[in-house]
């Protein structure tokens, strides 16, 4: 396989919903058999690292930037005639889960320069640290699913991401008081 990252094009492409790992093992594999003249050089499937807290435990998961995306680094189009490259589309449309090439009317586009910057930044950003995986925001109302104030609705004040925790204002006998809970005791309105 290609080690050369000068080489080719990041293009994206389409698979089926939840078979990125699964085609992206099956271009890697394939790779593996290749030889060295072979115009894919490899495949990519950008991820981040994500903390929450369920039930008073951090927990780490790995989340798909792009669910139902992969990168694959190529040469689609021959350098010299700059007609597509049979191989190399033959190669990725006929792998199991495959939908097809994104960008372009009929004929795929890669990525630019800055977009391929800007996301091989986010994803090396997201390899040092996890982010806290937060689905609430701030003058949020939220319920009170666990706890002395189950049921009740509140207000979210303050988001500590670090220990996973809200602060919440919840009126209790017609005052605001303010209310401490982790991510996983509240849940949104419906």
């Amino acid at each position: 396989m290609q080690e050369d990252r000068d080489k080719g094009f990041w293009y994206v492409i389409q698979t089926l919903s939840g078979q990125e790992n699964k085609v992206f093992n099956t271009i890697q594999k394939q790779l593996e058999h290749e030889d060295d003249d072979f115009p894919v050089y490899e495949v990519f499937i950008p991820t981040e690292k994500v903390t929450e807290v369920r039930q008073g435990k951090r927990i780490t998961t790995t989340r798909k930037f792009f669910p139902g995306y992969i990168l694959v680094r190529m040469d689609l189009y021959d350098p010299e005639t700059n007609k597509l490259d049979d191989r190399a589309w033959y190669f990725v449309r006929h792998v199991q889960g495959v939908i097809g090439f994104i960008g372009g009317n009929d004929v795929p586009v890669p990525l630019s320069e800055e977009e391929v910057e800007e996301l091989m930044f986010q994803v090396a950003e997201d390899e040092e640290k996890a982010k806290p995986k937060i689905n609430f925001e701030v003058g949020e109302n939220v319920t009170i699913k666990d706890g002395a104030f189950a049921n009740f609705e509140g207000v979210i004040q303050e988001i500590d991401a670090e220990r996973g925790k809200l602060k919440l204002m919840v009126s209790i006998f017609g005052r605001s008081t303010p209310v401490e809970l982790e991510f996983w005791q509240v849940e949104r309105e419906q």
